[in-house]
């Protein structure tokens, strides 16, 4: 008997797609697809795509949307992958739209202070752009320089200015959106003031792709910062006393630039991928900066000084050496990657605290990884109570990986007990979504939904993350 060869049945949504756009925007093979089914996150599932698209405009991306919404399929957006709570992760059977060519940077208008962007466009490449006229994007995430402006609105990214000078949301002026339908709209407005209307452009940000597809952002700008800042570092034999240190600076009402923290295990796997020369005999290294004008950054300093010593650091210095402080804030930032060189499975948290109850959360981390038998390293946006416990597991351990999962929500559960939230600057995506029906209850989870409903009566953009 002969079996006859049979092709497999053309997918309609992705012959839909050829038709719509050029072919250079499309990929099916599963080998070019699977790169972009997940993000950082590896405790989350994700499904397998039928296609990525790598639109290169508005016109692209609603083309894209309204054939998903033609076929009834989901679309999920990716920006450039760095995202560690799985929400970005595909759905099976879904299309992965990728903004990675929309990267122009479109205006940098000096007079209004305000930029207009491709959501493809690196953090890093819109401070560039900026500093070149003599301005200022604040939003600064650790991944500033891979993460992009379109993934930072989608999830309200922080990072280590924004204890003083805020998050993404505090400087996005307005957005171009693709809804669920594929139609186009553009909310907010380019004017210092304006509250016409309910705030739409606030509820995207942070969304995560669930309301619709940001295709321009109009961003806020500043004044670049010309003053000469002074960096004090702290050294500490005990991490709850450099948590009790970031409680005495706050209670002085002192306003750090940006205030970090970093523990030994970061400081040992930052030396071990970049030889880069930190102590490591500490328990916990304390940054802060000051970059107000002088004499006043002087007495910033030196109070922050007294307030380190007070509270017990081993040693504390302060210094206005930029290459110092920027070797220091660089530890800060590459602390994250370097956990991952390490080759562990690893799992992080974003909890956020009230700042007076720093310090117990990071004594009740260290009795958690206690109780569990499990790694813990920490680091910190100190100054706004943001921790980030990174729990690191032997690959392939399911045992470990057990205990590492009940560590991550106990950790959960302790932030909701000193009054504080399961995410600061991360998202929720999959990997938080139990945390978040205990953190808002069932009514407010029902009217995150409603709105959802109202906006994407599919559940076609990125169904499953945010509110489940």
């Amino acid at each position: 008997m002969v079996t006859a060869n049979v092709s497999p049945t053309p997918d309609p949504l992705v012959t839909d797609l050829f038709a719509s756009l050029p072919t250079d925007r499309i990929v099916t093979d599963a080998d070019l697809v699977a790169p972009y089914e997940h993000d950082v996150a590896d405790w989350v599932p994700h499904g397998n795509a039928a296609a990525v698209v790598w639109p290169c405009s508005t016109a692209e991306v609603a083309a894209v949307v309204a054939a998903c919404a033609r076929h009834g399929r989901p679309v999920v957006v990716r920006g450039a992958g760095s995202g560690i709570s799985g929400g970005a992760n595909a759905v099976d059977r879904c299309v992965v739209l990728s903004t990675e060519r929309m990267r122009e940077v479109v205006e940098i208008n000096a007079d209004e202070r305000l930029a207009v962007v491709q959501p493809g466009v690196l953090n890093d490449d819109l401070r560039a752009a900026a500093a070149a006229q003599g301005l200022w994007y604040p939003p600064d995430p650790a991944s500033a320089s891979w993460s992009t402006i379109g993934g930072n609105v989608a999830t309200n990214a922080g990072g280590l200015c924004c204890v003083k000078y805020g998050v993404t949301r505090d400087y996005v002026l307005a957005l171009e959106v693709v809804m669920a339908a594929g139609d186009v709209v553009r909310m907010g407005r380019r004017t210092a003031k304006g509250v016409a209307g309910y705030d739409l452009v606030g509820l995207m940000v942070g969304s995560e792709g669930t309301l619709g597809v940001i295709t321009e952002a109009t961003v806020r700008l500043r004044p670049l910062r010309t003053s000469r800042p002074r960096t004090v570092v702290g050294f500490f034999d005990d991490l709850a006393a450099a948590g009790d240190a970031v409680s005495r600076v706050n209670a002085r009402g002192i306003q750090p630039a940006a205030f970090e923290l970093i523990d030994r295990f970061c400081l040992q796997a930052v030396n071990k991928w970049k030889n880069a020369g930190l102590p490591e005999d500490t328990a916990a290294l304390l940054l802060a900066q000051t970059d107000i004008p002088e004499p006043g950054a002087l007495d910033e300093a030196e109070a922050i000084h007294a307030e380190f010593v007070a509270a017990g650091a081993g040693e504390a210095m302060m210094s206005t050496d930029p290459v110092e402080a920027e070797a220091l804030f660089d530890a800060r930032r590459l602390s994250g990657p370097a956990l991952l060189q390490l080759g562990h499975e690893i799992l992080i948290e974003d909890v956020c605290l009230p700042r007076t109850h720093l310090a117990e959360m990071i004594r009740r981390i260290e009795q958690i990884a206690q109780r569990h038998a499990t790694f813990i390293a920490t680091m910190a946006h100190a100054g706004d109570g943001n921790l980030h416990p990174v729990i690191l597991t032997p690959p392939g351990d399911e045992d470990a990986r057990r205990r590492a999962q009940a560590a991550f929500e106990h950790i959960i559960d302790a932030a909701l007990a000193l009054g504080g939230t399961i995410t600061g600057e991360h998202g929720v995506g999959l990997l938080k979504l139990p945390g978040m029906r205990r953190e808002l209850g069932p009514q407010v989870i029902a009217m995150q939904r409603a709105v959802k409903a109202a906006l994407d009566p599919q559940g076609i953009l990125n169904p499953g993350k945010l509110v489940g």
